[in-house]
């Protein structure tokens, strides 16, 4: 499948059962609810996913189910976070046999490689699959970013690597994108408390965290502002912060999965080593989502709307 890499993309997190093993019928209910909202692709395997803790098997068999399940009507994307280069190769080669339709990949793991490693480590697995591929820069998080200059490389010699997640948290970094590459370059915000702001300065789509719970609000406030409709897709916006702001915190995973069960899509299942939140953490972010429900928005049509040229 073609990839666009336009819109709203949920980065989805990874159900497990009270014996911690794939919990693959809750996690077919959360993927229908994407679906039903009017997503535009499914990220599986990324931080939300719990992607350090997945088995090999796992990955393959989220892949598959997840391919199998959405009949071609999205594209299905598997992320790449490897310490090795064979390691990452490996894994890019897996998903395509498992029928991905692309892949998200980060820098190296745990080595803080310099730029010719990273770009190296790139170039190798790009050209080891045909397809097509994210970067994922994020160096906030994972202490290595990939400078204009280092995609500059990329692309020259690598066509299938088409898109960025952004995740620098700095917003005029999509002007500099846009002004250097034009569109040979897709870029999709990856936080979501800056997401209408960077679909604003002409960011192509989102990869969206808290989608995982709220999956129409997301796509709204996406489809909204590509349609010019701005103050409507504003006041969804500010509704949506202070949850949006539980993406953006070390513990977003229980968070996510908190919100999950809440709006009736998911468990509150994690795998160890982390834990289910408790005691004060856990009373402040139930009443975080406790209030966004209570003052949620009646959206407008919003599934219909012309939002692509």
């Amino acid at each position: 499948m073609i990839i666009d890499w336009k819109g709203v993309m949920p980065a989805v997190t990874t159900k497990f059962t009270d014996e911690d093993i794939l919990d693959l019928e809750m996690f077919k209910v959360n993927i229908k609810a994407q679906l039903d909202a009017g997503v535009h692709g499914i990220i599986l395997g990324g931080t939300l996913g719990e992607a350090s803790t997945l088995s090999n098997n796992e990955k393959s068999v989220l892949v598959k189910t997840t391919v199998n399940f959405v009949e071609n009507r999205v594209p299905v994307i598997i992320n790449i976070a490897e310490q090795s280069t064979k390691g990452a190769i490996e894994a890019a080669c897996k998903a395509q046999e498992d029928r991905a339709s692309g892949l998200m990949m980060l820098p190296p793991m745990r080595y803080k490689a310099d730029a010719r490693e990273t770009v190296t480590y790139f170039k190798k697995v790009a050209k080891s699959t045909s397809l097509p591929i994210m970067i994922y820069n994020n160096p906030v998080d994972y202490g290595i970013e990939v400078t204009l200059d280092m995609f500059e490389e990329l692309l020259r010699d690598c066509p299938n690597i088409q898109a960025v997640k952004e995740s620098t948290r700095d917003l005029s970094n999509i002007t500099r994108i846009k002004n250097r590459f034009g569109d040979r370059l897709k870029i999709l915000s990856g936080v979501d408390t800056l997401a209408l702001e960077s679909l604003l300065m002409g960011a192509d789509g989102w990869v969206a965290g808290l989608v995982c719970a709220f999956p129409a609000e997301t796509v709204a406030i996406f489809n909204l502002a590509k349609a010019g409709r701005t103050e409507e897709a504003l006041e969804i916006y500010r509704w949506f912060l202070p949850l949006l702001e539980l993406d953006i915190n070390s513990k977003l995973v229980q968070n996510i999965k908190l919100a999950e069960v809440a709006t009736g899509i998911g468990t509150e299942n994690v795998r160890e080593p982390r834990l289910p939140l408790i005691g004060e953490e856990r009373e402040r972010v139930l009443a975080i989502i406790e209030n966004g429900l209570k003052t949620r928005p009646t959206l407008p049509e919003y599934r219909d709307l012309k939002v692509f040229a």
